[in-house]
């Protein structure tokens, strides 16, 4: 069915245009244009972060801030497992699918991490990607606040995810 919607999507807009006697191919080249003016525009922010989540990966600082506070979170009940996908999810949605593809592997699906993990997968977002690439792409500056509520709104999630499978499992 997708074979057939996506033409028909291009075949109406092509029509239309000749309907509205619209100059299709140069409307055409002007969003081509826009892209690309975009996608420089946004290309630094995108080549920092992906270098800067290389380095956080691979400085294995996650694992030691987890082996730092496990005492903590063996006190709220917080799977130690779990935390490096906690921290990865909000900024980057690949590394955390990643992390959590191992967590499946070596727990399985329909086991008490694997469940966590697939909900907090499905309930948090990639607040500081969203933030860098979407406000670099229209100039803003002053994220301090969208910061904070996304990433309260990411914790909350977590917690959350962790309640209601202790709850439901």
């Amino acid at each position: 069915m997708t074979n057939f919607i996506i033409p028909s999507i291009v075949s109406f807009i092509l029509i239309y245009g000749i309907y509205k006697k619209i100059d299709i191919f140069d409307v055409f080249l002007e969003g081509v244009k826009e892209g690309l003016s975009m996608a420089l525009k946004i290309f630094p922010t995108m080549f920092a972060m992906v270098i800067s989540i290389d380095i956080l990966v691979k400085s294995n600082i996650i694992t030691d801030l987890t082996k730092l506070i496990a005492p903590i979170l063996q006190m709220i009940h917080f799977p130690q497992e779990l935390l490096s996908l906690a921290i990865m999810r909000p900024i980057s949605g690949s590394s955390s699918l990643v992390l959590m593809n191992e967590i499946l592997k070596i727990h399985g699906p329909d086991s008490y991490l694997g469940r966590i993990a697939s909900v907090i997968q499905g309930s948090t977002d990639t607040t500081i990607y969203i933030l860098s690439l979407y406000y670099s792409s229209i100039g803003i500056k002053k994220i301090k606040y969208s910061l904070i509520v996304g990433l309260l709104a990411d914790l909350c999630a977590i917690i959350l995810s962790v309640v209601v499978i202790q709850i439901l499992f």
